[in-house]
């Protein structure tokens, strides 16, 4: 059970983390919620560390982190509803959530940062943020991170002939690559994409 000042200081850290990726300093977390006193702000946060909803990683303060429930805050934010991206829809609302944790976090996930334009045309473009799946196989279709001769890596859709090997570029302008399947080595599927603006 927190006090209602122990939960203001944890929805601070939260909203921190959440905005500049690290934890604040007990100084900001002070300034923030109007305490005079450090030796204060460090009880309150020693005990929300004890009580199980921080934990402390080093001897620096930036070095909080949410554990459990309160990690999860950090990645779900409410599903609002649907907006049309052509013709006028009814503005609807939905109380929903979407947790991008269940999305796209794992032990099995990783990113990575695209460069080029081979796949514009699966609306994958250069700067975005993939989410992969890490899996050394794929169905034919999937979107996959390829090491060919286990040097060069590329993201290709995949299709499969036999001995054969088909990387396909999503971008017209530009030809499939096919190699013996024995070159090709899978990496991951791509299971997610972020963009930001």
């Amino acid at each position: 059970m927190l006090t209602p000042l122990e939960e203001k200081i944890l929805q601070f850290i939260t909203h921190h983390i959440a905005r500049e990726g690290h934890a604040p300093t007990l100084t900001e977390i002070g300034a923030a919620l109007s305490i005079r006193s450090k030796g204060t702000v460090h009880r309150y946060v020693a005990a929300l560390v004890r009580k199980g909803h921080l934990q402390r990683t080093g001897r620096n303060w930036r070095g909080i982190r949410l554990t459990g429930e309160n990690s999860r805050r950090l990645t779900i934010l409410p599903l609002l509803g649907r907006i049309a991206a052509g013709r006028p829809i009814e503005a609807i609302t939905d109380q929903k959530e979407i947790n991008f944790s269940d999305l796209l976090l794992g032990p099995d996930r990783y990113a990575l940062k695209v460069r080029g334009d081979s796949m514009i045309d699966a609306g994958i473009y250069d700067g975005d943020l993939i989410i992969i799946r890490h899996t050394d196989t794929a169905a034919n279709g999937d979107i996959v991170v390829a090491l060919i001769d286990g040097e060069e890596v590329t993201l290709k859709r995949l299709k499969k002939h036999g001995a054969r090997v088909e990387l396909i570029p999503a971008n017209r302008k530009l030809a499939s690559m096919v190699y013996p399947a024995e070159r090709v080595r899978i990496q991951g599927v791509v299971v997610g994409q972020v963009r930001l603006f």
